[in-house]
């Protein structure tokens, strides 16, 4: 099964290192890498995860990040990778 990281999860990536790194050095490096580890495993458990919204939802097992997925035939699409700790509302306003 093929896995594409879209646009818009990519930018969360790289908002979510660059705060990361502002807490601590090297901790932005450690968190892509969590997620990476993350969003690699769902090769494996994708369409295990429950749904919101038509999206399947995989929490971050190091931090308080949710992955948002889809699969498409023989394709996993990573749409949006946004944090927990943010307003509910904001993060089912990212998922339109």
């Amino acid at each position: 099964m093929n896995l594409k990281i879209l646009t818009a999860a990519s930018r969360d990536l790289v908002k979510g290192k660059k705060f990361y790194e502002l807490q601590e050095e090297g901790l932005g490096g450690y968190f892509l890498d969590t997620l990476y580890s993350d969003i690699d495993s769902l090769i494996l458990y994708a369409g295990i995860h429950r749904k919101i919204r038509g999206y399947h939802c995989m929490f971050s097992k190091r931090f308080p990040y949710a992955v948002y997925y889809k699969t498409e035939l023989n394709e996993i699409r990573v749409y949006r990778v946004m944090d927990c700790r943010q307003d509910p509302r904001k993060i089912l306003k990212a998922l339109k």
